[in-house]
C-alpha cells in the first residue's frame, strides 16, 4: 500500500506540474496535490532525478522533463484525436471569432488538450493546452457531466465537493439545475462563474458508444455572448460536437473514462 500510495502521490504532482504553464513552486504544487512541502519535495527531486521533470534554477520552479516529451510522442501516436479534430476546431474559431478547443475527458476532470485562437483580439485566457477541471467546472466540464447517465452524474455530485475551491455556483444543488438547462439546450453556458467577464460555451462529443468522450469549447467576453447571439452560437458547437462524434478516427473511452485506440 505504500508503494501504491507513493505512485499515486508521484502521479498527483506530475499533473499539478503538467497544468501549469509557467511552472509551479515546490510550494504551489505541494498546496495543489494536497500534500506536505517536504513530501512534495521529495518526491519531485526523483521525478527530476527519472527525467521526468525539471528544475527551473533562476526561478525554483518545476517544468515537465524530457522523458516527459519523448514518452508524449510516443503516446500520440496511438492517440492521434487531437490532430483529427484540429481542423474541425480551427473551423469553429474562424466562424465565430471566439478561442475555440478541445478538452478531454479523464476520470472526472476535464482536460484541454487543444487551444485555437479566433479572430478577435479579446480573449480570454481561463483554459490553456493542459489546463484540468472538475466536471461541472467550465462549460466544457459541465457538457461532459451532463451527458453521463444519470446514475454516474448522481454519484459524483455526491462524493466531489466542489464548493470550497469553486463557490456556491458550483453546488450540487445549482449544478444539478444547470445540468437540466444544458441536456434542454443541447449545450452548456459558463456565464463568468470561472473569471469575472469571461464566458464560455461547450457542447459534448460523444464515443463510439454514445459515452461524453470530449467537449468543443469556445470562450471570450462578455459582450460576444450576449443572449441574442447564443442560439447561433450554440448550433455552431453542435454542429462541429456532431461531426466530431461521427468521425470514427477518434479513440473511445474505456471504463476507466480514459481514450482508448478506435478500431
Amino acid at each position: 500500500m505504500e508503494g501504491a500510495q507513493a505512485i499515486s502521490r508521484a502521479a498527483t504532482l506530475l499533473r499539478v506540474v503538467s497544468a501549469a504553464a509557467d511552472g509551479v513552486t515546490t510550494a504551489q504544487a505541494a498546496q495543489r496535490a494536497g500534500t506536505a512541502r517536504t513530501t512534495a519535495h521529495r518526491i519531485l527531486s526523483s521525478l527530476q532525478e527519472a527525467g521526468l521533470l525539471d528544475r527551473d534554477r533562476a526561478t525554483g520552479t518545476w517544468h515537465l522533463g524530457p522523458e516527459m516529451f519523448l514518452m508524449g510522442a510516443l503516446a500520440a501516436r496511438r492517440y492521434d484525436f487531437v490532430e483529427t479534430a484540429r481542423p474541425a476546431v480551427r473551423a469553429l474559431a474562424d466562424a465565430t471569432g471566439e478561442s475555440a478547443f478541445l478538452s478531454l475527458r479523464r476520470g472526472d476532470e476535464s482536460v484541454c488538450v487543444l487551444r485555437e485562437e479566433g479572430s478577435f483580439p479579446l480573449r480570454s485566457f481561463v483554459l490553456q493546452e493542459g489546463t484540468r477541471f472538475p466536471l461541472g467546472v467550465a462549460s466544457g466540464g459541465l457538457a461532459l457531466l451532463s451527458f453521463l447517465p444519470d446514475r454516474e452524474a448522481d454519484a459524483y455530485l455526491d462524493r466531489a465537493d466542489l464548493v470550497p475551491q469553486w463557490g456556491e455556483a458550483h453546488s450540487a444543488e445549482r449544478l444539478r439545475e444547470r445540468i437540466r438547462l444544458t441536456r434542454t439546450a443541447g449545450y452548456a453556458t459558463n456565464p463568468a462563474l470561472i473569471l469575472e467577464g469571461s464566458w464560455g460555451m461547450a457542447s459534448t462529443v460523444f464515443d463510439q458508444h454514445g459515452r461524453p468522450a470530449w467537449a468543443v469549447s469556445i470562450t471570450g467576453v462578455e459582450t460576444r455572448f450576449r443572449a441574442e447571439r447564443r442560439p447561433h452560437l450554440g448550433q455552431l458547437l453542435l454542429r462541429t460536437a456532431h461531426q466530431l462524434s461521427t468521425q470514427n478516427r477518434l479513440p473511445h473511452h474505456g471504463p476507466g473514462g480514459g481514450p482508448q485506440p478506435g478500431p
